[in-house]
């Protein structure tokens, strides 16, 4: 195992299928010789050249759309947007064009694209730089949703997202590219559609994703001091969804709480508590409950934005509440 940042996994795992299949390139703002904001095209372009690290302009819906039209006859184009509040603005290519094609070819063709995007508060950037808009995505059908929160699993499902034959938005915590873990130094991949179980438990289930995957394992730590066992289910990908390690845990608890940094007001956790208490209702011995962020636009002020998010105290504190 080595042990690296969850962006140089992603960099990692761009430079590895560029390698590995000359059809794959990656366009994007800044993404050539400044590396990305982010730094995780860091060193592409030496490699692979301007033909397959494309710098483009400031027009997110032009080159999604230049993307899935380059995916309709062959190739695999990995699209970097900035921030995923600029993915307001390609929406059309992907929700009425790539989402929809296979359906409506019969078939007969497909779009095998991955949008790269970052999202969530964090650094004070405010309203129009700070959103969570994973709901947009996961409401769409045709459409592959993924949100890692560990380099590991970062490089593990960006190989399977380009490889997929189905369009993919990946979305990057902004908080998460610092982050270190173990990642093996063989290639492998991370199924999409497993969940995995961060932490076992007894008491309750924690089920969140991306960043707030951390908060809810230290949340965990600390309630181990109070006596209570919880179990921290990372989803990974939202669509597909893992049901079954879901209630499977669900079952296994009684209690379960979701966590996500996206306002509550039709987040994701509204439509996974409705299939926990459509499948497992017998088996809770309470109703699901939500920690999620404030139906409010993220403030610039960095105290202020720290109260719009969850935070390690909010789980602890709604975890106390139902056991």
């Amino acid at each position: 195992m080595a042990e690296m940042m969850y962006r140089e996994a992603l960099n990692r795992a761009l430079f590895e299928e560029m390698r590995r299949d000359p059809s794959v390139f990656i366009m994007g703002e800044n993404i050539g010789e400044r590396g990305g904001s982010y730094k995780v095209t860091e060193g592409l372009i030496k490699e692979f050249g301007p033909e397959r690290v494309i710098d483009t302009p400031l027009a997110e819906a032009t080159f999604t759309n230049a993307a899935v039209g380059a995916a309709l006859v062959g190739t695999r184009p990995i699209v970097e947007i900035l921030f995923v509040d600029f993915t307001t603005l390609p929406m059309d290519a992907l929700v009425n064009q790539a989402a929809k094609y296979k359906f409506m070819s019969g078939g007969q063709g497909q779009v095998p694209m991955v949008l790269r995007t970052q999202g969530g508060a964090g650094n004070g950037l405010a309203a129009q730089h700070s959103q969570s808009l994973e709901a947009l995505f996961y409401h769409i059908p045709g459409l592959k949703l993924v949100m890692p929160s560990t380099p590991y699993d970062a490089y593990g499902l960006l190989l399977s997202a380009i490889r997929d034959d189905a369009p993919t938005i990946f979305i990057e915590h902004k908080l998460l590219y610092m982050t270190k873990g173990e990642v093996p130094e063989e290639e492998y991949v991370v199924p999409m559609g497993e969940a995995d179980v961060k932490r076992e438990g007894e008491d309750v289930t924690l089920v969140t994703y991306s960043y707030m995957t951390l908060k809810c394992l230290e949340a965990a730590e600390l309630l181990e001091k109070e006596g209570i066992s919880v179990e921290v289910v990372d989803l990974r990908t939202l669509k597909p969804l893992d049901e079954e390690t879901i209630l499977e845990s669900a079952r296994k608890t009684g209690r379960v709480i979701i966590v996500h940094e996206a306002c509550k007001r039709g987040g994701i956790g509204g439509d996974i508590a409705a299939m926990i208490m459509e499948n497992a209702y017998d088996d809770l011995d309470g109703p699901v409950s939500r920690v999620c962020g404030l139906d409010t636009p993220v403030p610039y002020n960095l105290e202020l934005e720290k109260v719009c998010v969850p935070t390690v105290e909010d789980i602890a504190e709604a975890v106390i509440k139902i056991t």
